[in-house]
């Protein structure tokens, strides 16, 4: 680290933990963070929330504990230029703005107990598909943000006497803690770049504006929606704490702030983030290209007011990690989540045995919210090893599905892609997904992608980053083992497994 270079920290509030990271803007090298994890809760099931308050206070924490490790290293914290601001999408919050306080949990993005309105919404639209709104919004109609918050004015008579009386106000994580941190009820903006307004399901990504017809559609008040921004900008300074004053100045979505982490600038490069859920995104420039083939079409980032929005196509796999938490905490078969790469690498095969875990519906390409999981090609012969190895497979036959949708999409062919997130760890998944998709599979040394793609945002906001000479390294390369034969045989028997998932749940019910 230059002795004289500035600093930039970001704050990665994500689905399970609150990080606060500080980047060096010269060489994108990680100089110090401080990591919580936030609570979460199931009041029944297929319901999960999270304490707004604890999210926000966990932001703090974090950000005066790396200040302090910032001292310990000798390293004054008045080098810290400016704040990014990157957070898991889709899960909303609902404050009272008179009070600054919040009138509910949030309702986290994998959350079901709003599948119930969905049909009833799909039913409304004049062709009575699912892809009715895709040429404004990019998305099917789903369990999205904005029928979420649709549950809340139906079903908590707080939420709706507050925007009955016009005190509510409705944003994804980002936009409260933006608030919170410019000011709250002291000036604080309300606000949320295009990454994350876009999945608010009602922003026309066309003119990157809250569309009147869907609002008037869902049934939902312009004026609880906050003012939607670009991904770099000074949006306020921090009103509090050991960085107060400094500029909150960068704002994108967890993924696309991986996709600025991995450096994919120009159309045609990608990444896959495996976490929680994974998710593979690929730049499009500012093509704007709509998905046939059940891709997400969504700004990529911004970089500026008066710069061009930048687009990406995406594919969501809501159970990645996730699917190995399942198989320790709900199964038992292992002790911790290091164990499932130990135990399918003893194995050069999953003898037959295929695991679509589609626990909370499909999403990508079908987006049937009825789907539920499935374990199959089992035989007598099959042990935890051959489960955990399919377990493992299933993440990257999702992804290879994903890749050939953006061949069809965009044209693209990608021969390579570049993979971070808590999963990337394990050798044997890179391989695997090397095997499966025929990519090369390229992990880097840096892993905080996330969270250094908030801090490029705004360092660029601010001046003080050069992303020309912002450099990668590559740590390692997985390429394909198998034939394309062999690759073909197996993604057709885990179509088959997804076949057998799908419509599993009787109409009407979230079970």
């Amino acid at each position: 680290m230059s002795a004289s270079s500035d600093l930039i920290g970001s704050i990665d509030q994500g689905t399970s933990s609150t990080r606060f990271v500080v980047f060096d803007s010269k060489d994108a090298k990680q100089v110090t963070y401080h990591q919580i994890e936030v609570k979460r809760f199931y009041p029944k099931e297929s319901w999960c929330e999270e304490d707004p308050l604890e999210i926000l206070q966990s932001v703090h924490v974090c950000i005066e504990k790396a200040v302090d490790n910032l001292k310990a290293l000798g390293i004054s914290p008045e080098r810290i230029k400016g704040i990014g601001l990157t957070n898991q999408r889709e899960t909303i919050v609902v404050w009272d703005k008179t009070t600054g306080k919040p009138l509910y949990n949030t309702i986290q993005w994998l959350d079901l107990r709003a599948v119930p309105l969905v049909q009833g919404f799909i039913d409304k639209t004049p062709t009575k598909n699912l892809d009715a709104f895709r040429p404004i919004t990019g998305l099917p109609i789903y369990t999205s943000s904005i029928i979420r918050f649709r549950w809340l004015v139906d079903n908590v008579p707080e939420v709706k006497r507050a925007v009955e009386e016009g005190r509510c106000y409705l944003g994804t994580i980002d936009a409260w803690l933006l608030w919170n941190l410019t000011g709250g009820l002291d000036g604080g903006r309300h606000i949320s770049d295009v990454t994350n307004a876009s999945r608010m399901s009602v922003m026309n990504i066309n003119t990157m504006e809250w569309d009147d017809s869907l609002c008037e559609f869902y049934g939902i008040d312009k004026k609880v929606l906050p003012e939607i921004t670009s991904s770099a900008e000074i949006y306020g300074n921090m009103n509090e704490g050991p960085l107060k004053g400094i500029p909150l100045a960068g704002n994108v979505g967890d993924q696309q702030g991986a996709l600025l982490g991995q450096l994919c600038f120009k159309p045609g490069q990608g990444k896959i983030t495996y976490g929680t859920a994974a998710c593979l995104c690929v730049n499009t420039g500012e093509r704007c290209v709509k998905s046939t083939q059940g891709l997400i079409t969504a700004p990529a980032y911004q970089l500026g007011p008066d710069k061009p929005v930048i687009f990406l196509l995406e594919g969501d796999i809501p159970v990645a990690g996730a699917c190995v938490r399942w198989l320790r905490d709900n199964l038992g078969i292992i002790k911790t989540a290091e164990e499932v790469d130990m135990f399918a690498s003893k194995v050069n095969s999953t003898h037959g045995c295929y695991f679509a875990p589609f626990f909370s519906g499909l999403y990508f390409p079908d987006w049937e919210n009825d789907a539920r999981g499935i374990i199959c090609g089992l035989s007598s012969f099959t042990r935890k090893e051959h489960i955990c190895r399919a377990a493992l497979e299933s993440v990257c036959f999702q992804a290879k599905q994903m890749i050939d949708a953006v061949a069809v999409d965009a044209g693209v062919q990608l021969t390579s892609i570049k993979v971070d997130g808590g999963m990337v760890a394990s050798d044997t998944l890179m391989q695997l997904q090397a095997d499966i998709s025929g990519c090369d599979v390229l992990r880097p040394v840096m892993q905080e992608t996330t969270a250094l793609g908030a801090a490029i945002c705004a360092g660029i906001a601010l001046g003080v980053w050069d992303v020309e000479s912002t450099k990668q390294e590559i740590r390692d390369t997985f390429r394909s083992a198998v034939s394309s034969e062999e690759r073909e045989v197996r993604f057709s028997r885990w179509h088959e497994a997804v076949r057998r998932c799908r419509h599993w749940v009787p109409a009407g019910s979230v079970i």
